[in-house]
């Protein structure tokens, strides 16, 4: 995908602050945190939402985005940890390539989720 940005950073023609690698997805720092420490896990192939990620590779990402969590806890970045997935454009999915964001909590930080306007 000439135009996504994430296969950009993955190939390396744009920079991104990569944390963590492993041989089918990467976790690098959001460009546009809403928490200290906010990670995205990104598939290093191109697949769009959830329904594209091949289903055998449920258990590496399961692997992989605890061992970062347990990364950012353990550097104290937060107390516990939110995992969300936005996929097509009305539920919030910006970037068009699939991607969990990783987001660290302390108490009361004043992050919420999930309430109507």
């Amino acid at each position: 995908m000439n135009s996504c940005i994430f296969c950009k950073i993955i190939a390396g023609e744009v920079k991104g602050e990569v944390i963590r690698v492993s041989d089918r997805f990467i976790a690098l720092k959001d460009a546009h945190p809403v928490a200290p420490g906010h990670v995205l896990i990104i598939p290093k192939q191109h697949f769009v939402t959830l329904f594209d990620l091949p289903d055998n590779w449920g258990s590496e990402l399961l692997t992989f985005t605890k061992a970062v969590a347990s990364s950012l806890l353990d550097k104290k970045l937060g107390d516990g940890f939110n995992v969300i997935m936005n996929n097509l454009e009305p539920a919030g999915q910006v970037v068009p390539h699939a991607h969990l964001h990783l987001i660290p909590r302390k108490d009361g930080d004043g992050i919420r989720f999930f309430t109507k306007v």
